[in-house]
């Protein structure tokens, strides 16, 4: 990813490797990348990950990053594929009720995943 230099892309295909299936690769990458940039957290919360579990590595941003969204991907496809899967995903990864979220920056994550998306997809 070129947001973050030469190591850290390589990091991201790594994470990419091995927490998203191949055949979901082409509509999971976008996405994934698209949070990067709507997060575009400091070094070691790149990807807004706050889990006390979550290494603040990039590689562990971005691999826990991935998985999420891999795993999300799959319940929703699960529930039906009902909406729009980012809008699936941000109850999830950004809810609106996070207590953490004081500045009430979580209400933009939808829009603004969506438009690095479109942006980062051969779709769109």
């Amino acid at each position: 990813m070129s947001k973050d230099g030469k190591a850290n892309a390589a990091l991201f295909d790594d994470a990419i490797q091995v927490n998203v299936r191949s055949e979901c690769q082409a509509e999971l990458v976008p996405i994934i990348a698209a949070i990067r940039y709507a997060e575009n957290g400091r070094a070691g919360r790149e990807y807004g990950i706050l889990h006390e579990r979550c290494p603040d590595t990039y590689r562990g941003q971005a691999g826990w990053c991935a998985a999420t969204v891999q795993k999300n991907y799959d319940r929703w496809v699960k529930a039906g594929s009902e909406g729009e899967f980012i809008s699936f995903l941000g109850a999830r990864y950004c809810p609106l009720d996070d207590p953490r979220d004081r500045d009430g920056l979580n209400q933009h994550w939808i829009k603004n995943v969506s438009h690095f998306t479109k942006k980062f997809s051969k779709k769109g």
